[in-house]
């Protein structure tokens, strides 16, 4: 009898981020950001394989993508499939699967849909296979993959902090509704962070992360450097900042660009403008849970 889990692997915006100078050993930047996750997600179906199978993978788009670039990366390379291999080893014991992995989330948009999909494959994995692990174990396992990861074991609503392993989860999501503006061009994470560092870098600011939660404007300290890395994606800010009258935000390390609205209805109306007025894809989106996911027996 095979088990088959659908887990979702939904989006994160950074609706505050404050960047801090890298540390000296190993150059990573400790950050405090206000992360949620929002209702474009990728999906996950994985399988339990019979013991002594031989695991496989496989990534498409998803028919309703709509900004689909090459799969061109290596299945090693994938961070689901990293993640699949770190828990094997947390774990020592061989845990085949067959993954099919339907992505909607742009690839390198700053929406943390590499480290959801990680995510997701340890919550699939963890049930498929009983293996009763807990959120501090699952995240334990996570912080090896990416600085994302851990959040995205249970998304939802959270400030994180450090380099991405300290998570001060929220009781229950914001009431928002945001358009997400999807370009084509990139913002290489790196990139941007050392545009950020020449430019004079910062410092840590957990105060004005929590004042957002208490209703200041978004903001994000790698902004600047991300419009600065991709000019063109300046250029879409400022056209779209004029069409739709409302501050044009970025999310992570970008490109993709978030404006925030106060209804669906305002938010699906703006989208639409957007797109017809700027030749992008726009999409409505709102603040989701992660709910447990019930296995398909076959």
């Amino acid at each position: 009898m095979r088990r088959t889990l659908h887990e979702i692997a939904p989006a994160k915006l950074n609706l505050a981020l404050s960047v801090g100078p890298p540390d000296e050993l190993q150059g990573l930047h400790p950050i405090s950001s206000w992360m949620v996750t929002v209702n474009l997600l990728d999906d996950l179906h994985v399988t339990r394989l019979e013991d002594g199978s031989i695991s496989r993978y496989a990534i498409e788009w998803h028919e309703q993508a709509c900004q689909v670039s090459d799969v061109d990366w290596r299945i090693q390379d994938d961070l689901a499939v990293q993640a699949h291999q770190a828990l094997e080893r947390y774990t020592a014991q061989q845990l085949p699967v067959q993954l099919r992995m339907l992505k909607r989330i742009p690839v390198g948009g700053g929406l943390g849909g590499g480290s959801s999909n990680a995510a997701a494959m340890l919550r699939a994995c963890n049930q498929l296979f009983d293996l009763n692990l807990d959120d501090d174990a699952l995240r334990h396992i996570a912080i090896s993959i990416g600085s994302d990861v851990p959040f995205l074991v249970r998304g939802g609503s959270a400030i994180v902090s450090g380099f991405g392993e300290r998570v001060d989860a929220m009781e229950s999501l914001p009431d928002f509704h945001a358009i997400l503006v999807l370009p084509a061009c990139a913002c290489p994470t790196a990139a941007v962070y050392g545009r950020f560092d020449a430019s004079g870098g910062g410092m840590l600011n957990e105060a004005r992360v929590r004042s957002v939660i208490e209703g200041a404007s978004p903001f994000n300290d790698l902004a600047e450097s991300s419009l600065a890395e991709a000019p063109e994606l300046h250029v879409l800010a400022s056209d779209i900042g004029s069409t739709v009258n409302r501050d044009i935000h970025v999310s992570g390390s970008g490109s993709t660009l978030f404006v925030l609205c106060d209804t669906d209805l305002e938010a699906t109306a703006m989208a639409t403008a957007i797109e017809e007025q700027h030749a992008v894809p726009a999409i409505a989106v709102c603040p989701v849970a992660i709910e447990a996911s019930q296995p398909h027996i076959s």
